[in-house]
């Protein structure tokens, strides 16, 4: 078996069913600075996939951060790493004990899927909007469900809903720190106007 077809095989085991996938790509066995590597690498994938998406949509309607391609870059990419970082801690709050790297591993390999869904959702949208607003949603159904089992193997909870748990307090702890962030900085210093 190629390279190639075992990614593919993994990929595919992603989607039918995510738990046995998560055991299979823990057991690989990768350096914390090259897992590091691939979350900045999957980060500017998706960045450039958006990218072009901008080609499609008014940017005169966007704040300013969403219409310069490397400030989303660095938004995406820190949000990425405090995203997996929520997780890691209200997981071991909630009694989990797995291991960050173990987690890190599942969260690029996840986006490293979702990038490729990006790049087939820009197609859809060319050529039949409906139909990629109908593969969005079912992306982000599907990127749902396989993050709580992603986040049940990797911090060892032992049961989907104690992920699925961990997922919704590390997601209401990101929304009151970005809250509290943009408290401090100021909404004017991310583009939106004092009007708002």
């Amino acid at each position: 078996m190629t390279q190639s077809d075992t990614v593919k095989a993994l990929a595919l085991e992603t989607l039918q069913s995510p738990a046995t996938a998560a055991e299979r790509i823990i057991g690989y066995h990768f350096s914390r600075d090259t897992l590091w590597s691939g979350l900045v690498l999957v980060s500017a994938i998706n960045c450039i996939i958006y990218s072009f998406s901008l080609l499609l949509t008014d940017t005169s309607l966007l704040p300013p951060f969403l219409r310069n391609p490397l400030m989303f870059f660095f938004i995406v990419t820190g949000i990425f790493v405090l995203t997996i970082h929520a997780f890691y801690w209200a997981g071991r709050a909630m009694g989990g004990h797995g291991d960050l790297g173990d987690l890190l591993k599942l969260m690029v390999w996840l986006q490293g899927l979702r990038a490729i869904a990006q790049a087939v959702l820009f197609v859809l949208m060319l050529v039949a909007p409906l139909l990629g607003n109908l593969f969005s949603l079912a992306v982000g159904i599907l990127g749902l469900w396989i993050t709580v089992h992603f986040i049940t193997v990797a911090l060892n909870l032992g049961s989907v809903w104690r992920g699925f748990g961990v997922m919704l307090v590390a997601g209401i702890g990101l929304v009151f720190g970005i809250v509290f962030l943009i408290g401090l900085i100021g909404l004017t210093a991310i583009g939106v106007p004092a009007n708002v």
